[in-house]
């Protein structure tokens, strides 16, 4: 009888609905029922918080009970001095926790223990997973100070990362795209993020409504969709935006009064009904400025639902085939993503067409194929 593959993911925590924990609970459930590898999580916050998507029976989760998150609640010194003396500590337990388990692999998701992972002696080999894209990870854009100092710092830090990223056996980033920017690097792959909805369900089309789907924040660019969507409701009045998402929607509900858009676009919080949302949609899009991949495009996708997109970095150009079941646009031009929309909604076959081709394409990113990526890859690491 072949001996199971034992692997181990480090990750903060499980306890959050954001999409790294969405993605490796999928992961990790598919490789332990599925393929029959023995999979740990090793978490370091929040010991007494439940994940909060269901995990296999079959996952042995650890906790280190070190909660870095706790820091930002003091004050900026007294966080560094807590940073360096938890990380020691998290280094220290890590290794005796990796030396109890004896993985054969163990994976870094790029948080705090990529800067010290190769150098632990446990037996295990090495692979680093990323779920951002190069130009968004280490940026430092949401720091107050000068962008000269900004850029200083965010390229130590970049110098310091690539250094620990090459003693990796491999690392694996999302998009093709984002590939090609990690140049310094030969031990780069990508694997792309399962789509987290398979389905036999699909949108017909015909209902006047275009979707958006994100959290209210700058990445994702509604400040860009709502001008955009002046544009196409002057055209097509019948026709509505429903956006859903987590976040403060405030600023974005005044700029719609500004834009005399209010009565065409729905500012709507998050629902638990999303799966209905993409089956009663006829267009979905995405105005984000950046992205790590993109997931909310398949899922729309699997829905059999057409998409229009920026091209932003990364993943857009990952997953749409332009012209055949989606429509990409220059990342940011308002202009080009009103027309785009407006070519779906006055082209009633085209729409359909694409909807239908997007639900097949969109198959390539099922659990079973991506799983089968990664199953390849550990097993030519262990051989």
């Amino acid at each position: 009888m072949e001996r199971k593959l034992k692997i181990a993911y480090c990750i903060p925590g499980l306890y959050a609905p954001g999409g790294l924990e969405r993605v490796l609970t999928l992961k990790a459930n598919y490789l332990a029922e599925q393929l029959g590898y023995e999979v740990h999580i090793i978490l370091t916050e929040e010991k007494d918080k439940k994940p909060y998507y269901e995990l296999s029976p079959l996952i042995r989760v650890s906790n280190l009970d070190i909660n870095f998150d706790r820091m930002h609640q003091t004050t900026f010194a007294r966080r560094v001095i807590r940073y360096i003396y938890y990380q020691h500590i998290y280094k220290k337990r890590l290794r005796k926790k990796l030396v109890e388990l004896q993985p054969d692999i163990t994976i870094s998701t790029l948080r705090r223990e990529i800067n010290f992972i190769t150098s632990l002696k446990d037996g295990s080999a090495k692979i680093g997973e990323i779920h951002f894209s190069r130009e968004n990870y280490r940026n430092l854009n949401d720091v107050k100070t000068l962008a000269s100092v900004r850029k200083f710092i965010s390229r130590l830090w970049m110098k310091q990362l690539l250094s620990k990223l090459r003693q990796l056996k491999k690392f694996v980033v999302l998009t093709h795209e984002d590939k090609e920017k990690w140049t310094e690097l030969n031990n780069v792959m990508c694997i792309h993020n399962p789509t987290t909805f398979e389905t036999d369900r699909q949108s017909t089309c015909e209902n006047k409504t275009v979707l958006a789907v994100g959290r209210y924040t700058y990445q994702k660019g509604f400040d860009l969709l709502l001008p955009a969507w002046k544009q196409v409701a002057e055209k097509h009045p019948d026709w509505k935006l429903q956006i859903f998402g987590d976040g403060d929607r405030s600023v974005y509900a005044d700029q719609a009064k500004e834009l005399g858009i209010a009565s065409s676009c729905e500012l709507n919080g998050p629902t638990t009904r999303i799966a209905e949302k993409f089956v009663e949609s006829s267009v979905f899009v995405l105005s984000s400025r950046y992205e790590g991949f993109g997931m909310v495009l398949t899922e729309a996708m699997a829905y059999g639902v057409p998409v229009v997109s920026f091209a932003c970095p990364c993943g857009p150009r990952d997953i749409i085939t332009d012209g055949v079941d989606g429509l990409l646009t220059e990342n940011g031009n308002i202009r080009q993503l009103a027309d785009n929309l407006c070519r779906l909604i006055e082209d009633e076959e085209l729409r359909k067409q694409m909807g239908r081709q997007a639900q097949e394409n969109v198959k390539r990113f099922r659990m079973k194929h991506i799983a089968s990526q990664w199953d390849q890859l550990f097993k030519s690491i262990v051989s």
